[in-house]
């Protein structure tokens, strides 16, 4: 297995930069095949980390996960997401259970809030911690919740346990950046980025087309989508999560995550995808 570099979440669980996502992954079962080899040959190279959700497919994510970490369970570091409207009471235990029956395991090592809904999140903290007392998680977070939400979230008791917020992170979306980054640098909690290459729509097309992107994956021998995925990584503080389903596209991420990006290529690149100079809404897809 290859090594990537690390982050330590805040309980001191170590977890790679990189790790796998799955939207989309499950649908097509002529490609099952196909994507299971493509997660297996990611945890070969180190990308350990596989993340899905009860919602991606209504299930079929969960499930092609299950197949694919079928005698390799205890090198994956499992994550799955529940619906806000499941995120309390009896709704969340019906969910993370359902999703453990497709995962075919016997707990997920992170459980995390897909987005904030109408159910309180003091229902959702003690929900999850009941879930880590019974030993059906082992930690949880958050995803797109913004900083409001979060300074909301640990003034709840046990809310502070929260490892992880999940949030969408690429060149073009760097509203986090302003005050949302450096608020959960200062509380201990980690940042995962998902769709760190803007997948899909006109934003892709605007990168892929730029001259600065253009230079820069050149003078790395690399392409576009790697140049994108390096400077996402760059910090080594943030654990991207993306999908790559062929055993191709997998070893192009895992060397993106290897790409080093000098002071100059980032500062080309800071000038032609600057960062908002005001707070912006909390991007997602």
């Amino acid at each position: 297995m290859s090594v990537l570099q690390a982050i330590e979440l805040h309980d001191g669980t170590n977890v790679p930069i990189l790790g796998q996502g799955t939207w989309f992954m499950g649908d097509d079962r002529l490609l099952r095949r196909q994507e299971i080899a493509a997660l297996r040959c990611g945890v070969d190279l180190g990308m350990t980390l596989i993340d899905t959700a009860e919602m991606y497919g209504n299930g079929r994510s969960e499930s092609l996960v299950g197949d694919a970490v079928d005698g390799i369970r205890e090198k994956v570091f499992l994550v799955s997401k529940v619906y806000p409207h499941h995120a309390s009471g009896t709704g969340l235990m019906r969910s993370c259970e359902a999703s453990l029956r497709r995962l075919r395991t016997d707990r997920l090592d992170l459980y995390l809030l897909h987005w904030r809904g109408n159910i309180p999140l003091a229902d959702t903290v003690e929900g999850m911690e009941q879930l880590v007392r019974q030993g059906k998680i082992l930690r949880w977070g958050v995803s797109n919740l913004d900083t409001d939400d979060m300074e909301e979230l640990i003034r709840i008791p046990g809310g502070e346990k929260c490892v992880v917020d999940q949030v969408l992170y690429h060149l073009g979306s760097r509203g986090t950046e302003l005050d949302l980054q450096p608020w959960l640098a200062r509380h201990g909690i980690s940042i995962m980025a998902y769709s760190p290459l803007a997948q899909g729509g006109t934003l892709r097309k605007r990168f892929l087309s730029h001259d600065a992107l253009r230079q820069v994956a050149e003078a790395h021998q690399a392409d576009r989508f790697q140049i994108m995925l390096a400077w996402c990584l760059r910090s080594g503080r943030v654990i991207a999560i993306l999908k790559a389903s062929s055993v191709g596209h997998v070893k192009s991420n895992a060397h993106a995550a290897r790409i080093r990006l000098t002071e100059e290529d980032l500062a080309l690149l800071d000038r032609a995808f600057p960062a908002p100079d005001h707070k912006v809404a909390l991007d997602m897809v």
